[in-house]
């Protein structure tokens, strides 16, 4: 996919629903993982304007959620109120379609695809042989050790991090997200895209205690993660100094600077893929699901 143009993409249909007064969506997906984006949003922007963690107003609910697969991009395709009579019949969960001339955007920094008078959708045989192809190389791709880590971050993510589980195998967002156990532990490869707070001044309390909520993503999803405490001391290699941690933020969320460095202004952001150790936890016991979180911890910035 590129930004502003139409392309042809075979999918098969997760998932469709009315998401306001002027718009439906539909999710697709096809086993692949999209292109990452450059982010252009501004580092203090997160405090007013954060970054959405999908493109849908509410989060879809998570039974729904765990039937998806959890490997391999859902793409969002937005389909405008007054074409959803001739489009809807077409768009069956479980089915593969194609799309021929839909437009590709970037919302948010996040991939969708939109329906224009252009656009044309077909039904495609379940036995047909791209289909087939399609879901052999899923099922390949899960088989492998390392399949759930990004296409994009081959032949390896960088070594800006290190973590403290090398044997556990690496998961995805979704599979974060889909845990059957409110209470895990995993291992992911993937980018983070914004902090809160977003000035280092700020990564403490008073009392000197690391607060800080990251937004990561990778092709499958996007999560808020805490580094608190013990864990963010770990992170950040103790309290290093302003200028270090200044360094340390912008190698993290991908801040281009100059020769001098200086932080580049205006300028998009490439936010590396690195590895991270992540663990979900609850705040209200009666309400485990509904109040769970993420929490980094086993995972120590080098650089």
């Amino acid at each position: 996919m590129k930004e502003g143009e139409q392309a042809n993409l075979l999918c098969k249909v997760l998932h469709v629903c009315e998401v306001s007064e002027h718009e439906w969506m539909a999710f697709v997906w096809d086993g692949t993982d999209s292109p990452p984006l450059n982010i252009g949003t501004r580092l203090e922007n997160e405090m007013d304007s954060p970054l959405p963690l999908q493109l849908e107003p509410i989060p879809l609910p998570r039974d729904l959620l765990c039937t998806f697969p959890t490997a391999g991009t859902i793409l969002r395709v937005i389909i405008a109120k007054g074409n959803e009579k001739h489009i809807l019949h077409l768009l069956s969960a479980g089915k593969w379609v194609r799309f021929l001339n839909i437009l590709c955007e970037v919302h948010e920094g996040l991939w969708r695809g939109v329906l224009t008078p252009f656009t044309k959708i077909c039904y495609v045989s379940n036995d047909n042989h791209l289909i087939l192809g399609c879901q052999r190389s899923y099922n390949e791709r899960l088989s492998l050790e390392l399949g759930r880590i990004p296409y994009w971050c081959f032949p390896w993510c960088s070594q800006l991090t290190e973590v403290d589980y090398d044997h556990v195998p690496f998961v995805t967002l979704m599979d974060v997200l889909t845990c059957s156990q409110v209470t895990a532990k995993f291992k992911c490869i993937v980018r983070v895209v914004a902090a809160l707070a977003w000035r280092v001044e700020d990564f403490c309390s008073h009392s000197g205690t690391y607060r800080i909520r990251l937004t990561m993503e990778d092709p499958t999803a996007r999560i808020h993660a805490f580094l608190f405490d013990e864990d963010g001391e770990k992170f950040f290699d103790g309290y290093p100094s302003i200028d270090v941690l200044t360094r340390k933020r912008n190698k993290l969320l991908g801040v281009p600077v100059n020769d001098d460095g200086k932080e580049i202004e205006d300028a998009a952001r490439k936010p590396p893929w690195v590895q991270c150790c992540i663990k979900s936890y609850y705040l209200d016991r009666n309400n485990t699901w509904g109040s769970r979180n993420y929490r980094i911890f086993g995972t120590k910035l080098v650089d």
